[in-house]
C-alpha cells in the first residue's frame, strides 16, 4: 500500500528542524536526505526498520546539548544510538524522530594508572577502551561479544556484561560516573572516580535505563591491572543438562573462575565449520578459565577438574600454551557469525538461578520440539546469563512469528524460575510487551515516575521498555 503524501506543515515543520539543527552543527553533522537515513532505519534486531526523520552526529557533549534542546523546544523525540550493535531494537527509529549516534565521539580524555580509572567519550569502542591502556598493564574488564564494535554509550545504556565478567563484574560494576545530557539540553555530571557520592545512587538508576533518561556523552571507567596469567579448560559432555549440572556444582564449590560458558551441539557444529578450532563431537562443552599467579591456577583447575570427572565428561582439555588457550576460545568468540552463516536466528537474552541450568536447559530443548523450530545454546553460564538462539527462515511466512513467541515463552521460563527478562542486552522493542510478566503494576508505575522526572515529555528514545499500552497518553504534548 501506497504512503499517503507528508502535508506542507508536515513538510515545513520538518525543514524548521533541519534549518535549527544545521545551524547548531557543523555541516556535515547534520543527515536527512531519504536514502542516507536508511542505514540508520534499524540496529541489530533486523527485523524492525523504520527511517528517522533525521540522523545527527554530534562530536561534543556541547553539541548533544544544543541538539537535545531544539529538539525539546520543537517537539521532537530522540533515539540515542552508539554503533548500532543492539539486540533487542534498543536504538529502532520512529519515522517522527531524530536519531542521535555519538560514534564521532571517541576520544580519550583522561587516563589516571595510579588511581585506575580512564575517562572516555562515550561513541569510543569497548576494545578501544583495553586498547588505550594495555600498553600500560591495564584492560577493562566486561567483553561483550560485540566488543570489536559496540560503542560504551550503549553499553552503559543496556549495563552489558560479557564472557570475563563473571569475577568482575558487568558495565554497573566498572562504571565509576558519566556526563548525561538531559532532554531539555541540561549537563549533569554524576558520580566520578572517587569515592561514592552520599544520597541517591543516580548512577545506578542510568545505567541500564536504555537511553530513557538522557544521552550518555562521557563516562569514567575503572580499569584494572592485568592478572599475572590465565588458563582455559574445556569440558565436553553428553548431555546439555549435565553440563548445567557441572557448572552448578562449580559455583556451588566456591570456585570463582573469570569465565564459564555454555555451548551445545548445533553451536559446536556450525563454529567447527567455520572456525575449525578442533573442538570435541559432543552434546555440550564448557569453557572455563581461571587466572592468577602459576600456583593459582593450577590448584583452582585441579578443583574443576575433581567437580567435571563426578560428571563423566567426554574430553577434559587444558591448554598448555598461548596457541592451545586461543583455539580453545576460538570457536565461542566467533560462535554468532558462524551461526548467522547456516541460519537466521533471533539472539534472546534472559538470566536464570545458576541452580537451574539443568532443568531451564532441558525445558528449552522439549519446547523447542514442540514448536518445530532448533534453538542452539550459547551464553555466559557462570552467572546465569542465557542467549538461545532460535533458528528460524527469514522468508518463510508465518517463521519470524513463531520464533518470537518461542522466544516469550522461553524468557517467561526464565522468570518463573526466578531469573529475568534481561541480562545484558536490554528490553528495547523486542521485550517491552512482557515487562508485564516480570513486573507488578506497582513496579511498573515505580520505574514510570523516574521517567517523567528526566524526560517530562516523553521526547527520548520512544516506544521502548516499557509496553505501550501502559504508556499510552504519558507523552504530554
Amino acid at each position: 500500500m501506497q504512503m499517503p503524501e507528508p502535508s506542507a506543515a508536515i513538510l515545513a515543520r520538518k525543514a524548521r528542524i533541519i534549518e535549527r539543527l544545521r545551524g547548531a552543527l557543523p555541516a556535515d553533522a547534520v543527515i536527512d536526505a531519504p536514502e542516507e537515513v536508511r542505514a540508520y532505519e534499524c540496529d541489530a534486531l533486523t527485523a524492525y526498520r523504520c527511517p528517522p526523520l533525521a540522523a545527527v552526529l554530534p562530536r561534543s557533549t556541547a553539541e548533544v546539548s544544543a541538539v537535545l534542546r531544539i529538539c525539546h523546544e520543537e517537539g521532537v523525540p530522540v533515539v540515542p544510538r552508539g554503533s548500532g550493535t543492539s539486540l533487542a531494537g534498543g536504538a529502532l527509529p520512529t519515522a517522527d524522530s531524530v536519531i542521535l549516534g555519538v560514534a564521532r565521539m571517541t576520544a580519550v580524555l583522561e587516563t589516571d594508572y595510579d588511581n585506575r580509572f580512564i575517562r572516555v567519550q562515550a561513541g569510543r569502542t569497548n576494545l578501544a577502551v583495553t586498547g588505550a591502556v594495555e600498553p600500560e598493564g591495564f584492560f577493562y574488564a566486561p567483553d561483550p561479544s560485540s566488543q570489536l564494535a559496540c560503542a560504551i554509550a550503549g553499553n552503559v545504556a543496556m549495563n552489558s556484561g560479557g564472557a570475563h565478567c563473571l569475577k568482575y563484574g558487568v558495565t554497573t560494576n566498572n562504571l565509576l560516573g558519566v556526563t548525561m545530557v538531559l532532554m531539555d539540553g541540561t549537563v549533569v555530571d554524576l558520580g566520578g572516580p572517587w569515592a561514592e557520592p552520599a544520597g541517591l545512587d543516580l548512577l545506578g538508576v542510568v545505567c541500564g535505563s536504555e537511553g530513557q533518561l538522557g544521552v550518555v556523552t562521557e563516562a569514567t571507567l575503572r580499569i584494572l591491572p592485568k592478572p599475572e596469567g590465565a588458563r582455559p579448560v574445556l569440558i565436553g559432555f553428553d548431555a546439555n543438562e549435565v553440563a548445567g549440572a557441572c557448572v552448578s556444582d562449580i559455583i556451588k564449590a566456591g570456585i570463582l573462575p573469570v569465565a564459564i560458558e555454555f555451548m551445545d551441539r548445533p553451536c559446536i557444529r556450525a563454529t567447527e565449520a567455520f572456525a575449525k578450532a578442533g573442538y570435541p563431537d559432543c552434546e555440550a562443552l564448557l569453557i572455563v578459565e581461571v587466572e592468577g599467579s602459576p600456583a593459582e591456577i593450577d590448584e583452582q583447575l585441579a578443583r574443576i577438574r575433581d567437580i567435571a570427572l563426578r560428571h563423566d565428561p567426554v574430553e577434559f582439555r587444558e591448554a598448555e600454551n598461548e596457541d592451545q588457550a586461543r583455539r580453545i576460545w576460538l570457536g565461542r568468540k566467533s560462535a554468532f557469525g558462524a551461526m548467522g552463516q547456516i541460519n537466521d536466528y533471533m539472539c534472546l537474552d534472559g538470566t536464570i538461578p545458576v541452580s537451574s541450568l539443568p532443568h531451564v536447559l532441558r525445558r528449552i530443548g522439549e519446547m523447542s520440539r514442540d514448536v518445530g523450530l532448533d534453538v542452539a545454546n550459547v551464553f555466559h553460564a557462570g552467572d546465569g546469563n542465557m542467549h538461545p538462539l532460535i533458528l528460524f527462515d527469514a522468508n518463510k511466512p508465518g517463521d519470524l512469528e513463531k520464533c518470537e513467541a518461542l522466544g516469550a515463552e522461553i524468557l517467561k521460563l526464565c522468570v518463573e524460575v526466578g531469573g529475568c527478562l534481561t541480562g545484558e542486552h536490554g528490553v528495547g522493542v523486542e521485550k517491552r510487551d512482557l515487562m508485564e510478566v516480570q513486573f507488578a503494576p506497582d513496579d511498573m508505575e515505580a520505574q514510570l515516575r523516574v521517567k517523567d522526572v528526566f524526560d517530562p515529555k516523553w521526547l527520548l528514545n520512544p516506544a521502548k521498555v516499557f509496553p505501550l499500552h501502559v504508556t499510552a497518553g504519558r507523552r504530554a504534548a
